[in-house]
């Protein structure tokens, strides 16, 4: 198990969903592990409970070995270090995953368990073979890129995950600054290791890298401006909460600035000289086809991403088949509104009536967070006639911040903390309002907010099942459930308003079409600009918002893909057991069935649906 965060030693799953924090105190796992093992199993009830333990004591051994895990898990130590992202320490954690793996198996006989702790038992082995499988491919995520890259990485951590409670986290802070010279410098030479091998980004990436590191390196200290860069401004205004003497701050202030001045500047100075390199010599060739090995490595993307057998060609072909459903229904609406057109002129239309748009201004931005707000508020008090668990940590509509909101995709979930230090967070990017239009707002906070993210990862923590499930991913699954969350209102008796349904569709829509292109991209070696001009001829999305999209998919590839399969495998499924049960069918139930487990592959969960159904004839 590797719970470090994912810079240039493989693609990220969502790119956006980031390890909770924990309430539970450290353990000693040594300890721990050796006394579940040297206690006889007598009964089922005392093997699970020794799983239990086992599993928990192995979770917190991992989480241990990166200090970025532990700051988002929320536990207070190595709190003045990065992680490890060499090669070495990419060895280094694959045989422990491997040690853990053995461990188990020695330790531990599956058809000994119970059926809820043999789930648990597959789903730990699958885990690690798939980090087996893996590091195959180390190497192949671009290191830096305009979604996930570590040049955005560092102030994104340092803001959100570094709390800084006393004077003593304010001086890991410092050494974490200090710190970040070395780490920075691992990842560039990984990055241009891959480079070597001819694993580069097209060239449109570095313009986005460039431009960040520019963000992020202006204002004080790194400049003469009176106005604080980034990191300076987190810093104080993380230190001014202190109850410290002024003489005491001033030295704290004193010592973030030469480490800005001292680490931070020089290695991003490092890092802007080796991106304009690389951008001399990148190319206009954006899909995977041109990796070594790529096709390989592409349909490892969409095995790992769908958790499925399928090909590139029949994600390809369903993509196609739901963009023509969708258009379908999308025309009745038109018929509803009483548009006379076709549905290229009513997309137009959509675009370029200002009626659909905030205004372009902290008022307009504004009033975009608390319009979302107010409708995640009405959507809980629907929840119990739908859901039989709710989620008991608050959820916060937050802006995307201003040093990566024009790089930032649309929208995107953070976890909440279980001891209540941190709410869930839903980012919405409002850097150009014009792309986050009204008429799709509802989808997306239900897809993001509730019943979707945030009810997904929140009960999903609550859930008396061992850590390494509550603190999963699956793509297909998570993003299987934000997708069918936009549906699900609409049983519910949401989207009243015509256009609001025509958005649920647009968001629907979005995601078809991102079988077309990201498989068009990857496969059939589209270009950037035929996968943009597909978006903007099929879907009623902003230029920009398709620009940014395909973007997306270029240094993602094959993530894209799990929206829809996920989505279309969790109705199938639903509908089967409507089917079977009849009147015994329990709509509450069922969602508890496929969030019960936490995150996981498509076929484990029709696997649980069939138990549930047999459980009830």
């Amino acid at each position: 198990m590797n719970f470090k965060y994912v810079i240039g030693t493989a693609l990220v799953s969502t790119g956006l969903i980031a390890l909770a924090a924990c309430k539970e105190a450290p353990v000693n796992n040594a300890s721990k592990s050796e006394t579940v093992l040297s206690q006889p199993a007598t009964t089922a009830i005392d093997i699970n409970a020794k799983l239990d333990q086992w599993f928990d004591a192995k979770f917190m051994e991992s989480v241990k070995r990166s200090p970025m895990a532990l700051a988002q898990i929320g536990i207070k130590e190595r709190t003045d270090e990065w992680d490890d992202f060499s090669r070495d320490g990419a060895i280094e954690d694959l045989e422990f995953s491997k040690s853990l793996l053995a461990d188990l198996k020695a330790n531990f006989n599956r058809a000994d368990l119970s059926p809820e702790r043999q789930l648990s038992y597959d789903l730990f082995v699958k885990q690690i073979e798939d980090s087996i499988e893996g590091d195959k491919w180390w190497g192949y995520g671009y290191a830096f890129n305009q979604m996930f890259g570590a040049q955005s990485r560092i102030p994104t951590f340092m803001k959100n995950q570094h709390r800084v409670d006393n004077i003593e986290d304010a001086k890991a802070y410092i050494a974490r600054l200090n710190g970040s010279k070395e780490m920075m410098g691992t990842i560039v030479a990984n990055a241009e290791e891959s480079a070597a091998k001819g694993i580069m980004p097209p060239k449109f990436v570095y313009d986005h890298v460039i431009r960040d590191i520019g963000n992020i390196m202006s204002g004080f200290p790194f400049d003469n401006s009176d106005t604080p860069s980034v990191l300076m401004e987190d810093f104080r205004s993380k230190v001014d909460k202190l109850n410290l003497e002024p003489d005491v701050k001033d030295e704290l202030l004193g010592q973030a600035t030469n480490a800005l001045r001292n680490s931070v500047a020089p290695s991003y100075a490092n890092l802007l000289q080796v991106m304009e390199s690389q951008k001399a010599k990148a190319t206009d060739e954006d899909g995977a086809w041109k990796l070594p090995n790529g096709d390989a490595f592409y349909a490892y993307r969409l095995k790992r991403m769908t958790t499925t057998d399928m090909t590139a060609d029949q994600i390809h072909d369903l993509g196609l088949a739901e963009v023509d459903r969708i258009h379908g229904e999308m025309r009745d609406i038109m018929k509803k509104v009483g548009y006379e057109g076709t549905l290229q002129e009513f997309f137009e239309h959509l675009k370029t009536d200002p009626k659909f748009v905030y205004e372009d201004s902290d008022a307009g931005r504004e009033a975009y967070l608390a319009e979302a707000t107010r409708m995640i508020d009405t959507m809980k008090e629907q929840l119990g006639d739908y859901f039989l668990v709710e989620p008991k940590a608050d959820l916060e509509v937050r802006k995307v911040e201003a040093f990566r909101e024009k790089s930032a995709g649309k929208a995107f979930y953070n976890r909440p903390a279980l001891d209540g230090s941190r709410p869930g967070i839903y980012y919405a990017n409002l850097y150009k309002i014009s792309d986050m239009p009204k008429y799709q707002m509802e989808a997306l906070a239900y897809h993001e907010g509730i019943p979707g993210h945030h009810m997904q990862f929140a009960v999903t923590q609550e859930l008396d099942i061992p850590k390494f499930q509550r603190f999963g991913s699956s793509t297909a699954h998570s993003e299987g459930w934000g997708l069918y969350s936009e549906y699900l209102p609409k049983e519910m008796g949401f989207y009243q308003d015509p256009y609001s349904d025509f958005g649920r569709l647009a968001m629907e829509l979005w995601r078809a079409a991102r079988l077309v292109v990201d498989t068009g991209l990857h496969d059939k070696k589209w270009t950037r600009q035929e996968a943009i001009d597909y978006l903007l001829t099929n879907t009623p999305n902003p230029e920009n918002d398709c620009i940014k999209a395909i973007e997306r998919y270029i240094v993602m590839p094959g993530q894209a893909t799990a929206y829809k399969i996920g989505m279309n495998k969790i109705l199938d499924l639903r509908e089967m057991s409507k089917k079977k049960l009849g009147d015994q069918f329990d709509i509450r139930e069922y969602h508890d069935v496929v969030l019960g487990a936490g995150p996981v592959p498509l076929s484990v969960l029709e696997m649980r649906v069939n138990d549930w159904i047999n459980s009830k004839n």
